[in-house]
C-alpha cells in the first residue's frame, strides 16, 4: 500500500492531487489544511470522480497522526506569490506555516520522505531539513524539475525535435538566479553547441532567449493568471512516482550538497538519482568555469538568505 499525505490544499496542492488521481499514483490519498472544512470538501470532489478513474485510490481529508504511515509527506501549504514578488521574498511568511507543519508531521511517527513544494522551494526544503532532523536523503524540493521540463519543451520546439529527446537541465535556484549549463545539453547523443556549430539555421542568442523564457516563465503566468499550478502540480507527481515505484530516475531535486561542487549544506536544483529512499545519489556534472560561478553564486544567494534567518542549522 503506498500511501501520500498532501498538507496544504490550495492550487497547487490540489493540482498535485488531481494529477495523482488521474495518474493512479498511489492507494491512499491524505488532505490536511488549517481550513479542514476545505480539505473535507477537495477530499469529496475527487471522490465524486474516482467512478470514472482507473483507480480506487482512498482519498480523504486527515491530520498529522496519519503521517505516521506514510510513504510521502508532500508540503505545498503557504502563501501565493504575489504579482512582481520574487520566490525569496515569500521565505519569511511561509517559515512560520512550515514550523506549524513539520514538527508534528515528525511527532507523528513519519519516517519517509519530505517532499516540499513551497516557494522559495530551495530554502524551505532545507528549513525542513532543520526542522525535522532527519537524513539529508530523505528531505527533498521539487527544485528545478518544473523548469527543466520547461527548457526540454522549448528546446524541442526550436529544434523541432520531441522534448524527450532532449537532454537537458536547469540547474541552482529555482528562482532568479537559476541557469541552464548549455555544455551539458544534447539533442539524442549529440552536444547542443555541436549542432550550433554544424547548423548556421540555429543560434545561440536564441538559445540565450529560451533560457530567459525558462526563467521567467513563472513570473508571466502570475502576470496572466494570479498563480501557477498545474506545472508544478505534474512535477510534485513526477517526484513522487519515482520515489513510490524506486524509479532510480533522474531528476533536478533540490537536495542538500554535501561536499558537492565544492559547496556543503546549501539545497539547490541539481541532477539526482531518486528512488525509495529520496534523493539516492547526486550525478555531478562537469561544468566549464562560467557555468560553476554561475552556479556557485546561484547557491551562495541561497546560503546567505537562509544565514539571515534567526537559527542555526542542525549538522
Amino acid at each position: 500500500m503506498k500511501k501520500i499525505v498532501l498538507v496544504g490544499t490550495g492550487m497547487v496542492g490540489m493540482s498535485f492531487a488531481y494529477a495523482a488521481l488521474n495518474q493512479n499514483l498511489c492507494d491512499e490519498l491524505v488532505l490536511c489544511d488549517i481550513n479542514t472544512k476545505r480539505a473535507e470538501g477537495e477530499a469529496q470532489d475527487l471522490n465524486h470522480g474516482l467512478a470514472f478513474s482507473k483507480t480506487s485510490m482512498h482519498i480523504y481529508a486527515g491530520d498529522y497522526s496519519d503521517c505516521k504511515d506514510a510513504d510521502i509527506v508532500v508540503i505545498s501549504a503557504g502563501v501565493n506569490q504575489k504579482p512582481g514578488e520574487t520566490r525569496l521574498q515569500l521565505l519569511q511568511r511561509n517559515l512560520e506555516i512550515f514550523k506549524t507543519i513539520v514538527e508534528p508531521v515528525v511527532e507523528s511517527g513519519f519516517d519517509g520522505i519530505f517532499l516540499v513544494a513551497t516557494n522559495p522551494v530551495d530554502i524551505m526544503t532545507r528549513i525542513t531539513r532543520k526542522l525535522s532532523g532527519f537524513q539529508n536523503s530523505k528531505v527533498i524540493g521539487t527544485g528545478t524539475t518544473l523548469d527543466s521540463a520547461r527548457l526540454r519543451f522549448l528546446l524541442g520546439d526550436y529544434f523541432r525535435i520531441d522534448p524527450r529527446n532532449i537532454h537537458g537541465y536547469v540547474i541552482g535556484e529555482h528562482g532568479d538566479s537559476e541557469f541552464v549549463p548549455w555544455s551539458q545539453v544534447t539533442i539524442g547523443p549529440k552536444p547542443v553547441l555541436d549542432e550550433l556549430m554544424d547548423n548556421p539555421e540555429y543560434k545561440m542568442s536564441d538559445l540565450t532567449q529560451i533560457e530567459e523564457e525558462v526563467r521567467h516563465a513563472a513570473y508571466k503566468i502570475i502576470e496572466a493568471k494570479g498563480a501557477t499550478y498545474y506545472g508544478i502540480g505534474m512535477a510534485i507527481c513526477r517526484v513522487a512516482r519515482a520515489i513510490l515505484q524506486d524509479e532510480n530516475s533522474i531528476l533536478t531535486v533540490s537536495s542538500r550538497l554535501d561536499g558537492a561542487y565544492g559547496l556543503d549544506k546549501v539545497y539547490a536544483g541539481t541532477p539526482c538519482i531518486v528512488n525509495k529512499h529520496g534523493a539516492d545519489r547526486r550525478i555531478e556534472l562537469t561544468l566549464i568555469n562560467n557555468e560553476l560561478k554561475k552556479f556557485k553564486e546561484s547557491c551562495e544567494l541561497l546560503d546567505e538568505t537562509f544565514k539571515s534567518l534567526s537559527f542555526e542549522e542542525k549538522q
